[in-house]
């Protein structure tokens, strides 16, 4: 019996999808400018396949009752396909790094729109997993509650906007013991909603709460008026009133500007933060006349650069590296040889260990 043209658009579009999200994924963490050429050149064909499925599914009729699936997973693949597009599409010089932002941007937009069908599609469900913790999806993934409160939340966070943030709350929260947080800071001109995708799966398959924050401004404060930390502590105590945060792992964690913002912020006094790691960013030199240097003795530092950053040269890290050490930070300093001004994604599970408790895996909640 010939199978239903639904079930065989579905079937070729579920893989095609899932590939060229971790394919990009990949191009994010190895983008580097001498390499994007290449870059391009290999995601070609992947983003060729998912067009071509994302076609043939679109003119596949649903069957009774998965229309509503449908619609949602072809506008997955929409965003998917154009991520495709925007970055491996010819262009003009002057139009490179936005085709590339736009690609960036597009790739997170499309696992926003695919993580509700992961309870339908069970693949789906697996690519939001570690795969250490794929084998106890059932527990990680319960039936849907009302109370207490599980998933992606949002508050004045749309892409575009500035000052609010997107939460992440584990759909097997259990309110019987005390869960660590993780603040995320997106880089300059970035945003929350999108760079909460940075950190969801770690935090599913491991039980953290993640808050991915959006800056009042462009850009965190990095110059005048620091207005983001009173908000990020409002944001903090938010979490801390409704879910229940473990005080002593409380992580404060950023790319680029956000990196150099995680120490800015994070060893003024006061603030909530227990374990701070920036990420290819620079030790202000605010730093050094606010007192936050001081402050540094005994703090736990996990400062990760990469060796081909053309933004904020090595050289700068290193330097950091020996400030605070010298402040006696208790610093871990992770120097990657082949990374370069990028999202180091592999290092997400080695923060939550260097963390502690139960980080090294998926931990059943305590009863």
């Amino acid at each position: 019996m010939p199978q239903d043209p639904f079930i065989t658009a579905l079937s070729a579009l579920g893989p095609a999808l899932l590939n060229a999200l971790a394919a990009f994924e990949e191009v994010r963490r190895h983008m580097d400018p001498p390499r994007i050429g290449g870059l391009r050149d290999a995601m070609r064909p992947v983003a060729a396949r998912l067009h071509e499925a994302r076609e043939a599914f679109r003119a596949a009729s649903p069957p009774d009752g998965l229309a509503d699936l449908a619609a949602q997973l072809l506008a997955a693949a929409d965003a998917a396909d154009a991520m495709g597009e925007a970055f491996c599409a010819d262009a003009p010089p002057h139009e490179a790094i936005a085709r590339v932002l736009g690609a960036m941007h597009q790739h997170c937009r499309a696992q926003a729109l695919l993580y509700p069908l992961r309870r339908a599609l069970p693949p789906v469900n697996n690519f939001f997993l570690e795969a250490a913790a794929r084998p106890r999806l059932a527990e990680l993934d319960p039936e849907p509650r009302a109370e207490p409160p599980t998933g992606i939340f949002t508050a004045k966070n749309p892409h575009g906007g500035r000052g609010g943030f997107s939460l992440y709350v584990p759909e097997w929260y259990d309110a019987d013991r005390a869960w660590p947080l993780i603040v995320a800071l997106h880089g300059g001109s970035g945003n929350g909603e999108d760079f909460l995708w940075s950190w969801l799966i770690e935090a599913r398959s491991r039980g953290c709460l993640l808050l991915s924050p959006t800056s009042l401004g462009s850009t965190w404060s990095l110059m005048g008026d620091d207005v983001d930390a009173s908000a990020l502590r409002s944001m903090v105590e938010y979490v801390a009133a409704n879910w229940r945060v473990d005080p002593a792992r409380i992580l404060l964690t950023g790319l680029s500007d956000g990196g150099t913002y995680t120490l800015l912020c994070g060893l003024q006094p006061d603030m909530p933060f227990t374990h701070l790691a920036p990420i290819s960013g620079v030790l202000h030199p605010a730093n050094v006349v606010n007192g936050n240097l001081a402050r540094a003795r005994g703090r736990r530092i996990y400062l990760v650069h990469g060796g081909l950053d053309w933004m904020f040269p090595i050289a700068t890290a290193r330097l950091a590296h020996h400030e605070l050490e010298r402040a006696g930070a208790d610093i871990v300093f992770r120097e990657i040889a082949d990374l370069s001004h990028a999202y180091p994604r592999e290092e997400n599970g080695a923060i939550l260990e260097w963390m502690g408790g139960t980080l090294t895996a998926a931990p059943k909640a305590d009863r």
